[in-house]
């Protein structure tokens, strides 16, 4: 578990971290919950200090956009609910999902995906990814087979939606990281 969050409570649970984790309450104004950090820019001791975290060589806030407290903390939570070893938050779905995909993949490879996105995730795939070259497979709806007849040596992963727009279906997720023999994770 990540340390520092509940260091006084054995065993917390899933309750108890989703609330408390990843938070220290703040010493000098006591909130029990965790402050919403509307600051952009953070202060430095010295030019060193500020050299420092701009080098990312010393721990610290420098922009928000680069990390704040707020985030960090939700990050801390998001990985000890998970039990994993870290979180990143993304100011929107594209943005995870891009980061997701060129994690797994590289200029060359491909991903399988269901048809049945949301629009503007279609239209990432289909437009934006390409200029990455990046190719997308689709598979119309989430048929085990039809994911399996598209997976080949340059695939890396397959996408999908929990809850798919437009279509509202739950896909098996187990039975398709088994045909795309990946972690279930994934």
């Amino acid at each position: 578990m990540v340390s520092g969050s509940l260091k006084n409570v054995e065993n917390p649970g899933w309750d108890t971290i989703a609330l408390h984790g990843g938070q220290e309450p703040d010493p000098i104004n006591g909130p029990r919950a965790a402050p919403i950090h509307q600051t952009s820019a953070y202060n430095f001791e010295d030019a060193a200090d500020g050299a420092g975290k701009f080098a990312w060589s010393k721990d610290g806030y420098v922009y928000t956009r680069m990390g704040n407290p707020t985030n960090t903390i939700f990050e801390t939570r998001m990985t000890m609910l998970e039990g994993d070893v870290g979180a990143v938050a993304t100011a929107s779905k594209h943005a995870a999902q891009f980061m997701a995909l060129t994690n797994r993949c590289q200029p060359g490879h491909n991903f399988v995906s269901t048809s049945w996105l949301y629009g503007g995730t279609y239209n990432q795939f289909r437009v934006y990814m390409k200029k990455f070259e990046i190719n997308v497979k689709f598979v119309h709806g989430d048929d085990l087979t039809d994911i399996k007849n598209l997976i080949d040596e340059d695939t890396r992963c397959v996408y999908i939606e929990t809850i798919s727009n437009s279509k509202h279906n739950i896909p098996d997720v187990a039975a398709i990281a088994k045909v795309a023999q990946m972690p279930a994770s994934l």
